[in-house]
C-alpha cells in the first residue's frame, strides 16, 4: 500500500471544489447534461488551460512529452520578439547628432 501524501490529496481536494463551484451548482434537467458538463470541463482542464505550475503548459502537454518542445519554442520566440522590439526602439529613436 502506498503511503498518503498530503499534497496529492490536497490537490485533487481542490480540483475538485473548482469542479464543483464551476459545475455542480448548475442544474442538469437533462439525462446526460452533468456528464457532458463534467466532460467539458475535463477537457478543458487538461487540454486547453495553462496551468502555472506546469510552467504554463497544459497537463496533456506533459503528459505526452511535448513540454520540452513547447518550452524550447517559446523561448526562441520571446528571444525574437525582445531582439525585435529592441531593434524597432533603436529605430525609433532620435540621434542626438540630428
Amino acid at each position: 500500500m502506498r503511503p498518503v501524501i498530503r499534497r496529492r490529496e490536497g490537490k485533487i481536494e481542490c480540483w475538485h471544489q473548482t469542479l464543483k463551484n464551476r459545475i455542480l451548482l448548475q442544474h442538469a434537467y437533462l439525462p446526460g447534461e452533468l456528464e457532458a458538463r463534467v466532460a467539458a470541463f475535463v477537457e478543458h482542464d487538461n487540454h486547453l488551460r495553462a496551468h502555472e505550475s506546469l510552467s504554463n503548459l497544459t497537463p496533456a502537454d506533459v503528459y505526452l512529452g511535448r513540454c520540452e518542445d513547447i518550452l524550447r519554442e517559446c523561448a526562441r520566440i520571446k528571444r525574437q520578439t525582445l531582439t525585435d522590439l529592441r531593434l524597432r526602439h533603436h529605430a525609433s529613436a532620435a540621434l542626438p547628432w540630428t
